[in-house]
């Protein structure tokens, strides 16, 4: 009989995920020992991975024919237990350095930063060891890398299929390369080279080092988890603006750095979600900073960077922050929780809804008015130029439609547990995204740690499906998914 997943074949791939784990948390011993600081929970911790991804790995060995052909099902599961495993994975060395004793606390930091989320429990951040810190803005690094390293490893088995749940309904689609080994590959030097470059940056910003390195993390990641209480508050407006530069590179397709690089500048020209990120950027910002402006009679460039830098911050889903939005006048604040529901560009670390997305519904929205008036025409809907099917069509609406009621049942479950309205809507829409920091009291000045237990599962669970774009999760609570 057909099993319903290839057990021994995604046991394999989580084996190399936790392998990279283990890595990972060994560069934090050599950070730690370079501090003089403890590291013995690092060394625990990287053993327990070691031991569980050997274990995984030796079990498909049990049987001489392995086979990889892993279907677009065992695809569904492979990505979401790579989250998942990683994210419990992670909790270790907070667990065990007694930083964050509770587990349900050290889950949702842990979740918070493979998503690339940025929400955080924490109360004092700079009370905490370096290397936990660097810990910290690393599980950021991974996770923003996490589904190129996807792409690289488990695409090349799952042929079309993988490629399509690399892609989802982005513009990706148009392909930069003949094989998804060097698409990947690609896309990894992409990342290493813009946190590479930001880090030097900063650095001649008078930055030190490790500060840098946990920054550039968190940027390029999109992610937004700070070593600094004060995140980026605290430092110059040159600085400011490396980081709200880096912020929206991070937010950019990674097809769009390929072409810069290759210098085809029509391609990027043609690309209608680009220009479309863009001007949201655009229009966002000078809305916001107008406000700041003429309601709080801050100077001109002042009002100008801390508008710019939450918009950034917000639309790319990061979560740095120089300034409490919720100080703003509330029509400047509103706009800031209304621009956690749009995103970053598709093919990005980004999360969100993406505004390749909301651009089809705004096609889809021109499209009726024009049926209006000429009921009889056949009309496409055409992204860069190129038609969308129906069936991509209905995908990519639907989505945005489970999205609103996924965050609508989230809000009323999050009310459910006491919290007031706007911190029941700002924490899900912020987890939901992968931003960070959200509304109420969850905003820029504040945290998650007052939040219940049940309501920190609860968001840990919602930036999951944020950050596999819903599908991948849901369709593992679905009857159909268990059948042969």
């Amino acid at each position: 009989m057909v099993p319903i997943l290839n057990i021994r074949g995604i046991f394999k791939i989580l084996s190399y995920n936790l392998f990279i784990i283990t890595t990972s948390l060994l560069v934090c011993v050599a950070v730690g020992m370079y501090y003089g600081e403890e590291v013995g929970h690092f060394i625990l911790s990287s053993c327990l991975t070691l031991l569980a991804g050997f274990i995984l790995y030796i079990i498909p060995g049990i049987k001489k024919s392995i086979h990889y052909n892993l279907s677009q099902k065992d695809a569904f599961f492979t990505v979401s237990m790579t989250w998942l495993i990683m994210s419990l994975a992670g909790c270790l060395p907070y667990v065990l350095s007694g930083e964050i004793p509770s587990f349900i606390n050290a889950f949702f930091e842990s979740m918070s930063g493979f998503t690339t989320t940025g929400s955080s429990i924490l109360t004092d951040i700079e009370a905490l060891p370096k290397s936990i810190l660097f810990w910290r803005s690393l599980t950021h690094w991974i996770g923003g890398i996490g589904i190129i390293v996807l792409v690289i490893i488990v695409m090349p088995k799952l042929q079309i299929a993988g490629y399509h749940l690399f892609t989802m309904e982005s513009s990706l689609n148009e392909k930069i390369a003949p094989k998804v080994r060097t698409i990947g590959k690609r896309l990894l030097f992409i990342y290493l080279f813009l946190t590479g470059a930001e880090i030097i940056l900063l650095l001649t910003g008078g930055m030190n080092l490790f500060e840098s390195a946990c920054h550039a993390f968190g940027t390029i990641a999109t992610g937004g988890f700070s070593p600094k209480n004060s995140s980026i508050g605290g430092y110059s407006p040159y600085i400011q603006y490396i980081v709200m530069g880096f912020m929206i590179l991070g937010g950019t397709n990674f097809i769009i750095h390929y072409y810069l690089l290759r210098f085809k500048i029509h391609k990027i020209r043609n690309n209608e979600e680009f220009k479309f990120y863009l001007l949201t950027f655009f229009v966002t910002g000078i809305t916001v900073a107008l406000f700041i402006f003429f309601k709080m009679h801050k100077p001109v460039e002042e009002s100008f960077r801390e508008s710019f830098f939450q918009v950034v911050s917000v639309l790319t889903c990061t979560g740095y922050s120089t300034a409490d939005y919720l100080q703003w006048p509330v029509f400047a604040w509103l706009l800031i929780f209304l621009a956690m529901f749009i995103g970053g560009s598709t093919g990005s670390t980004a999360g969100g809804i993406k505004l390749a997305r909301h651009l089809v519904l705004f096609k889809n929205i021109r499209l009726i008015f024009r049926k209006l008036l000429s009921p009889n025409a056949v009309i496409p809907i055409r992204l860069n130029k190129k038609t969308i099917d129906e069936k991509l069509n209905a995908r990519i609406l639907s989505f945005i439609t489970i999205y609103i009621i996924i965050f609508i049942t989230g809000f009323f479950f999050m009310v459910s547990l006491g919290l007031d309205i706007k911190t029941a809507g700002g924490s899900v829409a912020t987890c939901m995204a992968g931003i960070g920091p959200g509304i109420g009291s969850v905003g820029p000045a504040s945290n998650f740690a007052h939040l219940p237990d049940a309501g920190k599962l609860a968001l840990s669970f919602l930036m999951l499906l944020g950050r596999l774009e819903i599908f991948p999760v849901l369709i593992l609570f679905s009857r159909s998914f268990w059948r042969l």
